[in-house]
């Protein structure tokens, strides 16, 4: 007699892909992870500071997919509803997610 897989979860389907310096990286995303943290993982070097929704150094842009940031100290209304987020601070809403620090 042999167990049954467990059913994955969409979260353990998902992806995170990040363009940065004209590089495209795919990783897995990891649930409650923001999108900088992802972009570290994958290797990549991203643009950040004060990792606390102040600044806006690590800003990104959404291109695919859905992300609520925690705080938002730094970006104005306009920005937002253009797509842009502090990666910092940004969780993806959707399994599958792309942004770009290219912009």
């Amino acid at each position: 007699m042999t167990a049954e897989p467990a059913p994955s979860s969409p979260a353990d389907d998902g992806q995170v892909t990040i363009v940065l310096d004209r590089k495209t990286v795919s990783v897995r995303r990891v649930p409650n992870e923001t999108l900088l943290e992802s972009a570290r993982r994958a290797g990549l070097a991203p643009p950040f500071s004060c990792e606390a929704g102040n600044c806006g150094t690590c800003m990104g842009k959404l291109v695919e997919g859905k992300a609520t940031m925690r705080v938002n100290d730094a970006l104005d209304e306009d920005e937002v509803e253009e797509g842009y987020i502090l990666t910092c601070q940004a969780v993806p809403d959707t399994d599958s997610i792309s942004f770009t620090y290219d912009d």
